[in-house]
């Protein structure tokens, strides 16, 4: 009789399905190690974009607040200003109602020039020029006021030209965008000396 032989069960098919669960395995941890450093990297570029964000905010009002001491503590008394204003100009200055609204811009560029300064270089030497250059800036009409004096306008002004042309120099290097605000300044500056040495000539 016969014998049925045995079957014996498909080794292949457990092969398959062994290799196609450890192949899965394999794959999920890949997966957790390479996503695992990448999150990490993300979770630190957030952390200091973070911190570069803070500390640009806290540059931004501190730079604020400085030019807004400076303007205020060299402010001219309103005696010493009246004294200023009846003070005789140039014929060909026609646009004298405008220059308000000229130094609002030029302090706005001042600000900004500084902010990327800081925000490219963070140094404190590039501050203290710009602050050099404010204290100048800001003197030239208390000054005269205070002393009664155009001469002392004069040469202030063109301390403050030079000092800007200087911090100009530095600065540029660093920051094209930074240097390139300067220039309102530079351009202005020797209109308002020019102005003042003529004013002298005027009120002898």
């Amino acid at each position: 009789m016969p014998t049925r032989s045995a079957r014996r069960p498909d080794s292949g098919n457990g092969d398959r399905h062994t290799r196609h669960r450890s192949s899965s395995r394999d794959t999920g941890l890949d997966e957790l190690l390479d996503t695992a450093p990448g999150r990490h990297q993300r979770a630190s570029g957030a952390a200091r974009l973070e911190l570069v964000w803070g500390k640009g905010v806290i540059a931004a009002v501190v730079i604020l607040l400085v030019m807004g001491a400076v303007g205020w503590a060299l402010n001219p008394s309103r005696d010493d200003f009246a004294w200023f204003l009846r003070l005789r100009r140039p014929a060909w200055l026609t646009f004298e109602a405008l220059i308000p609204l000229i130094w609002i811009g030029i302090y706005a560029c001042f600000y900004a020039s500084a902010l990327l300064s800081w925000s490219a270089t963070s140094s404190w030497g590039l501050m203290a020029g710009y602050l050099g250059l404010l204290l100048l800036v800001q003197s030239y009409t208390w000054l005269i006021c205070r002393t009664r004096c155009l001469r002392n306008g004069t040469r202030i002004g063109f301390a403050g030209w030079a000092w800007g042309v200087a911090l100009a120099v530095v600065v540029a290097p660093q920051s094209q965008p930074a240097w390139l605000l300067l220039i309102p300044y530079l351009l202005w500056s020797p209109v308002g000396t020019a102005v003042t040495w003529q004013m002298q000539r005027l009120n002898r």
